[in-house]
C-alpha cells in the first residue's frame, strides 16, 4: 500500500505542485498516526496519508526544479562531456552530455562530419550554441517532451560543425557520482568494442549490445520493427533475466554455509556494479533492488516474499527518482512482474506440481508458457495505448526467445574475454535474427494493429483484470 500511495502521490505533485499543501498533508498523518492508535484503520490511513505525502513533496521538488531551469535567449559558449554512446543519424551525431558546473543533461546533436564521427564518451566538448528547452518537435504522437524529462534532460541544442572543438578527456568540473558513472559506460564503450572485434555484422551487434551491454544506439528502425511485431521487443531491455542469471552464477559458488553470508554479500555488490555498467536503466535497478533484497532475507533466515520485494523495490525508486513513474520501461517492467507474480501460482491449479516434477521436459515448457502469458495479460494494456499493437504470435516467439537469450547470456562474458571465440555466439544471435524476422514478415497477421485506448479505457481494463483475479482467489479458496 506505501508503493501506491507514494505513486498516487507522484501523480497529484506532478500535476499540482504544491508543496505548502503537501506538507500539511504529511504532517497531519504523522499526528494522526502517532495520537491514534486505535482503531486500526486509522494507523493504516495515516500510513497512506504520508505516504501520499512523501509522493506529493518528491514530484513536487522535481516539478519546481525543472521549471527553474532557464538557458539564454541566444547562442552561449559551454563546455560538457559526452555521457552516452554516439548514434549516427541521418545528418547528425546524436548523443547525451551534461554541462560542466551545472550539471544539467541535454540532448546534443552536432553537424555530421570526419570530426564528429570521432567522438566518443568521456570526450569532453567547447561548444558555441543555443540552447533550447525540451519541446515537443517530433511529427508523431510520441510524447518527446515527456520522455525528456522522464530521464532527466532539461533542454537539447544543436552544434553546426563549426561551433565546437575537442578539448580531451577531462572530467574535471563534475561530480563524484558523474565521474564514476562515466568509469562505467567507458568501461562499456570499450566492452562493447570487443563485438567488433569478434566479426559481428551491424545487426547482430546491435542485438549484442543492447542485450547484454544496454546499448541501443545501434538498432535500426527495421530491426525494432521485427523484434516488435514478433513480441521479442522484451529481450532487447535488460531485465531481471540478466540480473538473476548474474546472482544464480554467484550462489552456485558457495561451498559451504560459512561463506553464504560473504558470496550474498560480494552478489549483491556485483548486481549494482553491472547495473552501472549498463546505465542503471529502470529495469536493471528494479530487479536489483528485487535481489537485493531477496539476498538480505536470505541472510536472516526469514521466508522471501516476492511481492513485498517487488513493492519495497518501487518504492525506494519512486522516492529517490519519482518521475520514473512515468517511464514506458518502469510501468511495463513492475506490469509484467507483478503479473507473474500473481498468475504463475495459479498455473499449479491447472496441473500439478508433483505431475510436471515427474516430466523435466514439460515441466520447462509448462513454466515458459505460464510465464510467457502472465506477463503479456500484465502488460498488454499499456503495449496497446504506448504503441498501438499487440503481437499475435508472442508464445511462439518466447520458445525461440528464451532459449536463445539465455545462451546468449551465458557466453557473451566469454566472448568479452575472448573475442576470437565469439562464432558460436554470433551464430547464435544470426539464427536468432532470422527466425524473428520469419515469423514477422512471414505468418500471417503479426499483430493487431491501430489499437488507440485512452488512458481512462486502459486504467479500466486494468481494473477489470484485478477484480477477475480478485474473484478467482476467492472462489479458489472456497473450493
Amino acid at each position: 500500500m506505501p508503493a501506491l500511495a507514494v505513486a498516487l502521490g507522484i501523480v497529484l505533485g506532478d500535476r499540482w505542485p504544491l508543496s505548502a499543501w503537501w506538507w500539511t498533508l504529511a504532517a497531519g498523518g504523522l499526528v494522526a498516526g502517532a495520537w491514534l492508535h486505535r482503531p486500526w484503520w486509522v494507523q493504516t490511513a495515516a500510513v497512506f496519508v504520508v505516504a501520499l505525502a512523501v509522493g506529493g513533496l518528491r514530484a513536487t521538488s522535481v516539478r519546481v526544479a525543472h521549471d527553474q531551469v532557464a538557458w539564454p535567449a541566444g547562442e552561449v559558449d559551454f563546455e560538457a562531456v559526452v555521457v552516452s554512446e554516439v548514434s549516427e543519424k541521418a545528418r547528425t551525431m546524436g548523443m547525451d552530455i551534461v554541462v560542466i558546473g551545472g550539471g544539467h543533461y541535454l540532448k546534443c546533436y552536432v553537424a555530421k562530419d570526419d570530426r564528429s564521427r570521432h567522438l566518443e564518451i568521456g570526450d569532453r566538448l567547447l561548444i558555441h550554441s543555443r540552447i533550447e528547452p525540451n519541446s515537443q518537435w517530433r511529427k508523431d504522437t510520441f510524447d518527446y517532451q515527456r520522455y525528456l524529462e522522464v530521464h532527466g534532460f532539461t533542454g537539447q541544442t544543436f552544434v553546426r560543425s563549426s561551433h565546437w572543438q575537442g578539448a580531451g578527456r577531462s572530467w574535471q568540473g563534475l561530480t563524484a557520482w558523474q565521474r564514476l558513472r562515466l568509469h562505467f559506460l567507458s568501461w562499456r564503450h570499450h566492452l562493447l568494442a570487443r563485438y567488433r572485434e569478434a566479426g559481428a555484422d551491424e545487426g547482430q551487434y546491435a542485438v549484442l549490445a543492447a542485450m547484454t551491454l544496454g546499448d541501443k544506439t545501434a538498432l535500426t528502425h527495421e530491426l525494432r520493427d521485427i523484434y516488435a511485431l514478433s513480441g521479442a521487443s522484451h529481450v532487447l531491455a535488460l531485465s531481471g533475466l540478466h540480473i538473476g542469471i548474474l546472482y544464480m552464477v554467484f550462489t552456485l559458488l558457495v561451498v559451504g554455509r560459512r561463506l553464504r553470508l560473504v558470496m550474498q554479500l560480494i552478489a549483491v555488490f556485483a548486481i549494482w556494479a553491472f547495473a552501472l555498467l549498463v546505465g542503471l536503466p529502470s529495469s536493471v535497478v528494479r530487479a536489483s533492488t528485487m535481489v537485493t533484497t531477496y539476498a538480505l532475507v536470505t541472510m536472516t533466515g526469514r521466508s522471501r516474499a516476492s511481492v513485498n520485494a517487488l513493492a519495497l523495490s518501487a518504492l525506494l525508486i519512486l522516492v529517490a527518482a519519482p518521475l520514473s513513474l512515468f517511464d514506458v520501461g518502469f510501468q511495463l517492467s513492475f506490469a509484467a512482474m507483478l503479473a507473474i507474480l500473481a498468475l504463475q501460482p495459479l498455473s499449479e491449479r491447472i496441473v500439478s506440481r508433483e505431475w510436471l516434477l515427474e516430466h523435466r521436459f514439460t515441466r520447462w515448457l509448462w513454466g515458459l508458457t505460464t510465464v510467457s502469458v502472465a506477463a503479456q495479460v500484465g502488460t498488454a494494456p499499456l503495449v496497446a495505448y504506448y504503441f498501438g499493437r499487440l503481437p499475435v504470435y508472442f508464445l511462439l516467439t518466447n520458445l525461440v526467445v528464451i532459449p536463445a537469450a539465455s545462451a546468449i547470456l551465458y557466453l557473451a562474458p566469454v566472448v568479452l574475454l575472448v573475442p576470437a571465440a565469439g562464432g558460436v555466439l554470433l551464430l547464435v544471435v544470426g539464427v536468432l535474427n532470422r527466425l524473428l524476422t520469419l515469423i514477422a514478415t512471414r505468418l500471417p497477421c503479426p499483430s493487431i494493429e491501430g489499437l488507440s485506448p485512452t488512458p481512462v479505457q486502459t486504467a479500466m481494463v486494468y481494473v477489470v483484470l484485478i477484480s477477475a483475479y480478485i474473484i478467482i482467489i476467492r472462489y479458489d479458496k472456497h473450493v
